[in-house]
């Protein structure tokens, strides 16, 4: 049976640019510094795409309880979607800079207010533009969608369902999209803690990547998950990663390769170190 796929090709995309009922989405964004993904868009973008701001649209205010990339309140989200643009029954593209890393959290949060009709641009927006396809500058608005929010609580996990029962952990199959590095506890960049989560596994979303910074076939996504979980493609599994964003890979990831929706610790590994009485994990795993 052939699987409808969650990545669109650049050559799809400008064949069909031009389609009425087609939403682009540019998420492009740096942790390093968070103003360079909109000015990278306001100096070059698809046509036709509306940019998303991580912190400010993909994400809730941080307070002294959460991670560092909180869920919006699924209303919040649906107010954003339909100011992009995006109506119930639009087809939507999201795409980064190049690996997704950043627009699989769009992906993975339209997904969970019920929207299916989304596909990540594989290779971003290097590739369109290794292509020589074209780009404009500025900013760029569109007409408000009509969308209704039908949020999936079943894909989340909490802090608090993890702090409960840390015996547990183990067999929720959670998986951390950090670097090995971080997850090892040897280097940490970002966050004022190093480690991870007793009990979770690491599997660096970059995995799913060739080294061109496009996707993986899906047969080779099928063969990798294969190993990481197994025959049954329907057991229940997480991710995890920093923030909640990079493990939104992970997910697009198993999806192309026929995998159930995993639950997603949104707050991950920057929420539990919050409470310094949370146990850490260091080494491999």
């Amino acid at each position: 049976m052939v699987r409808d796929s969650h990545l669109i090709s650049a050559d799809e995309l400008a064949s069909r640019i031009d389609s009425p009922d087609l939403r682009i989405i540019d998420c492009r964004f740096d942790l390093a510094d968070t103003s360079a993904g909109r000015r990278s868009y306001l100096d070059a973008h698809i046509p036709g795409a509306v940019y998303a701001d991580l912190d400010d649209d993909l994400a809730a205010p941080v307070t002294h309880d959460t991670g560092r990339h909180p869920l919006p309140a699924a209303e919040t989200f649906a107010a954003t979607c339909k100011r992009l643009g995006v109506s119930n029954t639009t087809e939507v593209v999201v795409y980064d800079r190049d690996s997704g890393s950043q627009a699989a959290r769009a992906w993975w949060m339209l997904r969970w207010l019920g929207h299916t009709r989304v596909r990540l641009l594989d290779g971003g927006f290097e590739h369109w533009v290794t292509l020589s396809n074209p780009t404009v500058r500025g900013a760029e608005t569109a007409e408000p969608g009509a969308f209704v929010a039908r949020p999936r609580p079943d894909w989340l996990l909490t802090t608090a369902e993890l702090a409960s029962g840390i015996a547990r952990i183990p067999t929720l199959r959670l998986y951390d999209a950090r670097d090995a590095v971080r997850f090892r506890g040897e280097h940490e960049p970002i966050d004022p803690v190093a480690g991870h989560i007793p009990g979770s596994h690491n599997l660096p979303y970059s995995v799913s990547l060739a080294a061109d910074r496009r996707w993986k076939s899906a047969a080779e996504l099928e063969a990798l998950w294969g190993k990481v979980l197994g025959a049954d493609k329907t057991r229940s599994w997480a991710v995890m990663c920093g923030s909640g964003v990079t493990a939104c890979h992970l997910a697009v990831s198993a999806a192309e390769a026929g995998y159930s929706a995993p639950r997603l610790y949104v707050g991950s590994w920057s929420e539990w170190i919050r409470d310094p009485a949370r146990p850490i994990g260091l080494g491999e795993r």
